[in-house]
């Protein structure tokens, strides 16, 4: 029963008063026992965090995947460096000369672009050589671990077209305040709603139209890949044609159930793959297998499986808080 709730939480959360109930009566056992399994994942390192997961694009952050080649000597310093970012949010060693990836966002407000930004970054931790690597088209992301192993291979990925939303100061707190992980209590959301001054029906009500928006994403938990037992992580890049083939072969990789992430991203002379895939496994074996599926049915030039060899940073960036503006003082130098 562990896996089933393991794998119900990592989809469409209830947004509900009572959500572990409303799960409970999904599985056809007690809402305590729910309880007592999610805080025993939770206190054993499984489940990273249960929170919203919003878009920091639809909320008006500029952001970027971004390769940085340091010398091995120096990999420390740089980590520390970019560690300290509070837009950096995901932080990996992988097995190429562009040894450091990263995601990296900017607020809205910021005074500097995100590339100077990086620019400066580079500077500071050493790097030798990098590249920034926005998304040009999103196919899929959504990460979604089968604890069970009765997940289908293929699966369906939906378009959504959006709604336009206006974020109101309450909408920003329902934000600010929606980020962060949640307690595996009976009434999960009341600490937030108390907070707000607000019903749980206008609460709900907020988050439905925020996801409408696509503002968030989802309200999901998420899990330790490793501690899941999901050891065999790999970044994979395809050099596939551009244009509208590129789209439909990105669609086509979207499909397995086994990525979790899947963008097109721009070619440089020095780097040659513009179709990145995130496929998640639990042996180098299983997920080389999947890659190899996925080979065959992929229209590509070449394609490399790049391996997380360590994981020197994995949290959610905090939205709407003065971090990024004291970095930037602290860090940017201005312009003359």
């Amino acid at each position: 029963m562990k896996d089933e709730i393991l794998s119900r939480v990592q989809k469409a959360f209830p947004l509900t008063p009572r959500p572990f109930e409303a799960i409970a009566n999904e599985l056809g056992i007690a809402e305590d026992e729910v309880l007592s399994v999610l805080n025993e994942q939770k206190e054993a390192g499984i489940i990273r965090q249960t929170s919203a997961i919003f878009d920091t694009k639809r909320l008006g952050y500029k952001s970027s995947l971004v390769a940085f080649e340091v010398d091995e000597n120096d990999i420390d310093k740089a980590v520390a460096i970019l560690n300290a970012h509070p837009g950096i949010s995901h932080n990996y060693e992988r097995n190429h000369d562009f040894n450091i990836w990263f995601t990296i966002a900017i607020e809205p407000q910021s005074d500097y672009t995100l590339e100077e930004t990086v620019a400066r970054l580079a500077e500071l931790s050493g790097a030798k050589d990098f590249i920034i690597l926005p998304t040009l088209k999103l196919f899929k992301i959504n990460v979604k671990l089968d604890t069970t192993g009765k997940d289908a291979k293929k699966e369906k990925v939906k378009k959504v077209k959006h709604k336009e939303i206006e974020i109101t100061p309450l909408y920003k707190e329902v934000i600010r305040l929606t980020q962060y992980d949640i307690d595996f209590v009976k009434e999960p959301f009341k600490k937030v709603v108390d907070t707000l001054g607000i019903s749980y029906e206008e609460y709900f009500d907020i988050l439905s139209k925020l996801q409408d928006a696509g503002v968030m994403r989802r309200f999901a938990s998420i899990l330790n890949h490793r501690k899941a037992g999901f050891n065999a992580n790999a970044m994979v890049v395809w050099d596939v044609e551009e244009g509208q083939k590129g789209e439909e072969i990105g669609a086509k990789a979207a499909a397995f159930s086994a990525v979790s992430h899947c963008y097109l991203r721009p070619k440089y002379p020095n780097w040659p793959y513009n179709l990145f895939t995130m496929v998640h496994g639990k042996t180098h074996d299983e997920t080389n297998s999947i890659i190899e599926e996925m080979a065959r049915e992929i229209p590509t030039n070449n394609y490399m499986p790049l391996y997380s060899s360590r994981e020197f940073k994995k949290v959610r960036i905090e939205y709407f808080t003065p971090a990024f503006r004291e970095w930037e003082e602290k860090y940017m130098e201005k312009s003359a």
